[in-house]
């Protein structure tokens, strides 16, 4: 299924959806793409607070702390096939209000997020600051993150928030292909940040894309397959306005 055009209706349509992805994203990590010691939720990010303090009651069920995962992907070995993988010389990226928040079962404790960029997101200027910081919150208290842009760049991010966010870590330069304006980048955590960006277009489709679970370790995300299955739960009349064919200009 292509990438639809979300600026076609207003952000509450593209909230609903948002929330049926979560959802989709969350149970098929959890239905076996995560390894055995991880799971998913649905959860809301509070504004100010630094994973570390994000912790659930952990039972006193005798078990230790995470070691390495048993299962996922190793870097080394399989790296993941993006058009760019760029390294910051201090730290870097992104969480939003809502996202798939991937805990330890040991200690409950976050180790990824995923997050679905919404038009509220870089809308105003206290929008894309308080994304960008939040951003780099995370990332320096090493939470691995994937963000998903579907929505173009716009006057306050005109190369797209992963370079709104890149530029506060390192000088390198990013640009982004006149064709492909929508941005999806996995970050691993740390005190030196790493990015894995792929470009994409409305009318394309989506790639799985990497959640890194320890700086060595990822899982793929079949973006598409979820995408499809969310926008398959949305009333039949905005599936349609969002299908219908664009008139001539």
């Amino acid at each position: 299924m292509p990438i639809h055009d979300w600026t076609r209706v207003d952000a509450g349509i593209f909230h609903a959806f948002h929330v049926h992805w979560l959802g989709e994203i969350s149970g098929s990590l959890n239905g076996g793409l995560l390894p055995s010691g991880y799971y998913a939720l649905p959860e809301q990010i509070a504004g100010g607070l630094v994973p570390d303090v994000l912790t659930l009651q952990r039972p006193d069920d005798g078990s230790s702390p995470a070691g390495e995962p048993v299962g996922g992907v190793l870097l080394a070995a399989a790296p993941p096939r993006v058009s760019w993988r760029l390294r910051s010389e201090s730290d870097a990226y992104a969480a939003r209000a809502k996202a798939v928040v991937i805990r330890h079962s040991s200690d409950h404790r976050v180790v990824a997020i995923i997050g679905i960029v919404s038009p509220g997101n870089k809308n105003t200027r206290h929008g894309l600051r308080a994304f960008v910081n939040k951003a780099l919150d995370f990332l320096r208290a090493g939470v691995h993150l994937l963000i998903v842009e579907l929505f173009p760049p716009g006057p306050r991010d005109p190369q797209g928030l992963h370079k709104a966010i890149w530029d506060e870590c390192s000088d390198a330069e990013f640009v982004l292909p006149p064709d492909r304006r929508l941005t999806l980048a996995a970050y691993i955590g740390g005190p030196v940040p790493e990015a894995f960006v792929e470009a994409v277009a409305a009318g394309t489709a989506l790639p799985d894309m990497p959640l890194f679970l320890t700086p060595e370790v990822y899982v793929p995300v079949p973006l598409e397959a979820t995408y499809r299955a969310a926008f398959g739960r949305l009333p039949a009349y905005w599936r349609d306005v969002l299908e219908r064919p664009q008139p001539a200009q």
